[in-house]
């Protein structure tokens, strides 16, 4: 049983034969699947299913139908189809009977298309992950913002031409924003164990384009990846706290005004015993909701990573401007022996 009731079963498909490959995420998770099927426990982790039919799918390497019980029934309508339930009554509605029955079909009629849940599940994660991307798999939208937070012309080069966004700081502003707004409107991202994400079209392209906008930061290639774990990581924390007030609400049927109304007296009463003085101490508006979190703790990553580039561009200078072996000035830019060197070099060049 997942943390939102999902639950694996008949109704979601045959069990699928374990699948074998590594995958990267930025990010942290865990999880233990099933050695006998390959599926996760709670049945909410990606990658758990048929790893080589998902990357077909995903891909669009698979062999399609060639027929099927239902015309116009498609791959993309059974995503967009289970998408849009998990977004109205999360993971745990999902399964392959429910999706049959938003599109009118019998259920062996998905089967044609994919295997199971777990498949289904890798699909609506990728399709998701690629919102803020353009539908074309070798470029972002002219007038799409994506992940470094640059609109990209329309003749804009593919992937290995892109060229080094220079503000490192908006970028990070933006992935994080972007971030957060899919976390909002899908909430039930956060219910699952993407550790071993299968990687589709979408995820690899976010992900260049994510490294593309950081490389000018001058970082070590698994620093840049540190920086974008830590990006989401934080930004995942903050939507999660929100998710889960939401989801307490909607539980206990009692609004957070009155959550806390209710313990006012029991507080009020600590508070004047003295033994929290500190605590007793702080100002009235001490835990406003008006008080913006995110910004506060996504400028404050900021200001940690620009620490870091300072020091690594130092570390650089001291490399290039460091004392020769046979005692010479350094030939750094901007020093009077590179100038001299260069002169030198000008004057033979002429004669």
């Amino acid at each position: 049983m997942a943390k939102d009731g999902a639950t694996t079963g008949p109704t979601d498909g045959p069990a699928t034969r374990t699948g074998t490959g590594t995958g990267a995420r930025t990010g942290t998770g865990t999880g233990t699947a099933s050695a006998v099927t390959g599926r996760a426990a709670d049945g909410t982790a990606t990658g758990s299913g048929d790893i080589a039919r998902s990357l077909e799918l995903l891909w669009g390497t698979g062999d399609r139908p060639s027929r099927g019980p239902k015309p116009g029934l498609t791959l993309d309508r059974i995503v967009t189809a289970a998408i849009a339930v998990a977004d109205a009554e999360g993971l745990s509605a999902v399964s392959m009977r429910r999706i049959s029955t938003e599109l009118g079909t019998g259920t062996m009629s998905l089967y044609r298309y994919v295997p199971g849940k777990a498949e289904l599940l890798d699909l609506m994660l990728d399709r998701v992950l690629g919102e803020p991307l353009s539908a074309e798999p070798d470029r972002p939208a002219a007038d799409h913002p994506v992940p470094g937070g640059h609109p990209v012309p329309a003749d804009h080069p593919v992937p290995g031409d892109l060229p080094v966004p220079g503000d490192w700081r908006g970028a990070i502003d933006a992935m994080a924003r972007t971030y957060l707004d899919n976390l909002r409107r899908h909430p039930w991202l956060l219910k699952i164990n993407q550790a071993r994400t299968v990687l589709g079209p979408s995820a690899l392209r976010g992900l260049e384009l994510s490294l593309t906008a950081l490389r000018s930061m001058g970082l070590r290639d698994p620093e840049l990846i540190g920086v974008i774990i830590t990006v989401n990581s934080f930004v995942e924390g903050l939507a999660r706290t929100r998710a889960d007030a939401a989801e307490a609400v909607a539980q206990t049927g009692l609004s957070d005004e009155e959550f806390w109304e209710n313990q006012r007296p029991y507080l009020e009463r600590a508070m004047l015993s003295g033994a929290y003085p500190t605590m007793a101490g702080m100002s009235e508006d001490t835990f406003s909701a008006d008080f913006d979190h995110f910004t506060f703790g996504l400028r404050r990553l900021v200001a940690g990573f620009e620490a870091l580039v300072a020091e690594r561009a130092a570390e650089d200078r001291a490399r290039t401007d460091g004392p020769r072996a046979d005692g010479a000035r350094p030939e750094g830019p901007g020093t009077d022996g590179a100038r001299t060197d260069r002169a030198a070099e000008a004057s033979t060049d002429r004669t």
